[in-house]
């Protein structure tokens, strides 16, 4: 699509919003960008592209905006019926999310990565897999730079661009077409802005829509939903399993890393040791499946195994993720922030063998708790609930007999009072198991407040 000359309506000034903007601009639109915000609440955001020549309104969603463009691209986390997009969609105004349009512009080859579990950590693997192999990478999407701000830098064939891609980016995008797509994981999440796990699942999907032969579909072979979905691919398919052996792709044998792919110039799979998998950095069986895809991505894309082996004993993890914050009196304090949903929780809970408090809860979005119960009966000595879910997870965690169950109002009088339940030897974890919007501006907002909490004891 040439941009040049279109009027385009951007709505929403957030960071991806802003990016787009910034984008759409050098490529000579005419571009309007739209938040409800009140002005004093994105001042430096507006100032910032006004500077630019870019028009910015604030403080509401004129309809009347959209009759004067002849593109909106919209801010992932607006949903397809807020009225100016209905209003576009009328019209036959085309629809379009920060990543198509950075995409429509990218010559590079696109690394891109999705699932319900596991993408920031994947992707920071993937990266650093291929920059140890010496080979030119830019890293963006919803890991935190968004892919426009990278896009009118990144030209040159040779450099992968590693995209992590969530549904609301994914739902969006029409000529999006990635040449390695992995799909890691398939849970019920964000049921409150698509609706139902059907719509969330083609969402996702739609990362394997442009993909044809030469191209590399990477799926989860331990979830069935996923054979599924392989027979309706255009590309090769390689496999990923922690619970069995694949022709082409990553598994564990004999508590080994192993991958099956081709060698270069070569069809038929050569079988590569990695390394064994108790020297993998990364804790907890949900990271073991992380390595493996990164494993089987970064491998497709170039990477050396040796290079793949470095990455996988030196990576300790990223901020918000299983993070070690502290030790103090003997207790350790894990800030998992960016466990939005239950399933994150549950995985997180399962890596450890210590008694653990956990502290749970956030923005309600009504997700079935019932996974978690299990793994809160067996590990969790102590629960301190906050936020919207904090009501529900107080009672989930009573009626599978949690012998201490508290509720407070802020995460740093859930720190406190957890410090408190704990003794040496015991683990403070927080894994909210839910968003972070009812309470803080955002999952990494969240973890830094517990941090700094846990820094104050």
């Amino acid at each position: 699509m040439n941009f040049a000359n279109q009027s385009v309506l951007v709505i929403g000034l957030a960071k991806s919003g802003v990016a787009v903007a910034k984008l759409l601009h050098q490529l000579h639109a005419h571009v309007v960008v739209n938040d409800q915000s009140p002005r004093e609440k994105v001042a430096r955001e507006a100032e910032e592209l006004e500077a630019l020549g870019v028009q910015v309104i604030t403080g509401g969603h004129p309809l009347e905006l959209v009759d004067h463009c002849d593109i909106l691209v919209k801010n992932p986390g607006i949903r397809y019926d807020q009225p100016q997009i209905l209003r576009a969609l009328a019209r036959g105004i085309p629809v379009l999310t920060e990543v198509e349009v950075a995409a429509q512009v990218i010559r590079a080859p696109i690394i891109g990565i999705t699932g319900s579990n596991g993408k920031t950590t994947t992707t920071t693997l993937v990266g650093e897999m291929l920059r140890t192999s010496q080979l030119p990478v830019t890293v963006a999407g919803n890991i935190g730079t968004p892919l426009s701000a990278v896009a009118s830098a990144v030209f040159a064939k040779q450099q992968h661009v590693v995209v992590e891609l969530s549904s609301f980016q994914l739902q969006g995008t029409v000529t999006f077409h990635p040449h390695i797509a992995a799909w890691l994981n398939l849970y019920p999440a964000h049921l409150d802005y698509h609706g139902n796990l059907d719509n969330y699942r083609e969402a996702k999907r739609k990362i394997f829509a442009n993909q044809g032969l030469d191209d590399l579909s990477i799926l989860n072979r331990d979830q069935e939903v996923f054979s599924e979905i392989a027979k309706t691919l255009q590309s090769k398919v390689w496999w990923v399993s922690l619970e069995q052996k694949v022709e082409f792709g990553a598994y564990i044998e004999n508590d080994w890393l192993m991958l099956s792919a081709p060698l270069q110039g070569q069809s038929i799979p050569t079988v590569i040791a990695i390394l064994p998998i108790d020297q993998i950095v990364l804790r907890g069986r949900h990271n073991l499946q992380n390595a493996l895809f990164a494993s089987a991505i970064a491998f497709a894309a170039g990477a050396s195994p040796d290079a793949i082996r470095t990455t996988l004993t030196s990576f300790a993890g990223v901020a918000h993720r299983m993070e070690f914050v502290r030790e103090v009196d003997g207790i350790k304090f894990i800030n998992d922030s960016k466990a939005t949903n239950p399933q994150a929780a549950l995985q997180a809970i399962g890596s450890f063998t210590e008694p653990i408090v956990g502290i749970l809860g956030g923005l309600d979005r009504g997700d079935d708790l019932s996974p978690l119960a299990a793994a809160v009966r067996e590990h969790m000595k102590a629960v301190v609930t906050i936020g919207q879910s904090g009501e529900r997870m107080a009672e989930l965690a009573r009626s599978v007999g949690v012998p201490v169950v508290k509720r407070v109002q802020t995460l740093e009088e859930a720190v406190q009072l957890a410090k408190n339940l704990a003794v040496a030897g015991d683990v403070v974890l927080l894994s909210p198991a839910a968003a972070s919007w009812d309470m803080f501006a955002s999952f990494e907002e969240r973890g830094r407040i517990f941090k700094e909490a846990v820094h104050m004891l």
